[in-house]
């Protein structure tokens, strides 16, 4: 992991901002991506010069006020902001970041019971490093084919990037292993050792496929959305979900998954039983 993700970060954000969106002129000369470096010092009332420091990671030490003046200029959302945050209290060692425990593997019995409510609905529970903690017969029934829960531990970024079966699973592997990196770097600090053992450890065992997304520019997971899977018994699945995360867990997500069409729907009514209406597919 990158000693400078709040660097990276504002260098991300001040890319994807265009100059209309902040009502400034475009021109045909523009070579930089997204917003100049001066554009949004300007906006945001610091110098370019201490802007470059903080994008190139001189300056660790940003006041608040900096802080807030450079998510508006950069259009932040509220869920970008609660991030930069995060990456700004890890920087600069805060006393409200405590040094990371081990990623917690036990479950609280309401989060179990409210798990088993969810049935026949494919759901699962994550840690932060996204290790398998619990999950519902309908999850089991479309993820035990595909290889994922073979393993004592089973963790889904460690069978995405060393497991063959999992590229025949999801035909958009790429796009998957974008979002599992991505989780994994939003969740867990730079500061945190044990993130970091896991990603040296797949470094090693995935290659660059692997490496290679932890070195590009750190970005925010969807928490919602369409997975494409390939199953060897039900053939073609599109699945809609949606993640929920946990307080007070260490991190923790419970990911929900729905048929994303009729066909999904009769192929998941197989899976369970042939109980047809078990699942109804997610409409616009």
């Amino acid at each position: 992991m990158s000693d400078n993700e709040l660097g990276t970060f504002l260098r991300t954000c001040r890319e994807a901002v265009t100059p209309a969106e902040v009502g400034l002129p475009t021109g045909p000369r523009r070579r930089t991506p997204g917003l100049r470096r001066s554009e949004v010092a300007t906006l945001a009332g610091v110098s370019v010069e201490y802007l470059a420091r903080l994008e190139q990671g001189r300056d660790r030490h940003p006041s608040p006020q900096v802080m807030g003046a450079l998510a508006d200029a950069l259009r932040l959302s509220m869920e970008e902001r609660l991030h930069l945050r995060r990456l700004e209290k890890a920087t600069t060692g805060d006393p409200c970041c405590p040094t990371p425990s081990v990623p917690s593997r036990s479950v609280r019995p309401t989060v179990r019971t409210l798990i088993e409510r969810l049935e026949p609905t494919p759901a699962v529970l994550f840690n932060r490093l996204s290790d398998v903690l619990a999950y519902t017969s309908g999850y089991e029934r479309i993820m035990r084919p595909i290889g994922l829960l073979d393993d004592e531990r089973p963790n889904l970024i460690r069978f995405l990037f060393t497991d063959e079966r999992a590229r025949a699973a999801y035909p958009e592997w790429d796009q998957v292993a974008d979002e599992l990196v991505a989780s994994l770097r939003a969740e867990s600090m730079l500061a945190d050792p044990h993130a970091v053992g896991f990603a040296d450890e797949l470094t090693v065992m995935a290659g660059a496929p692997f490496a290679d997304r932890m070195s590009v520019v750190p970005r925010l997971p969807r928490h919602s959305g369409v997975a494409s899977l390939t199953h060897p018994e039900a053939g073609a699945v599109r699945l809609s979900y949606e993640t929920l995360t946990l307080p007070d867990t260490d991190g923790q997500r419970l990911v929900v998954h729905l048929p994303a069409d009729e066909a999904s729907t009769a192929a998941l009514d197989r899976l369970n039983g042939r109980r047809p209406g078990g699942l109804r597919a997610v409409t616009g």
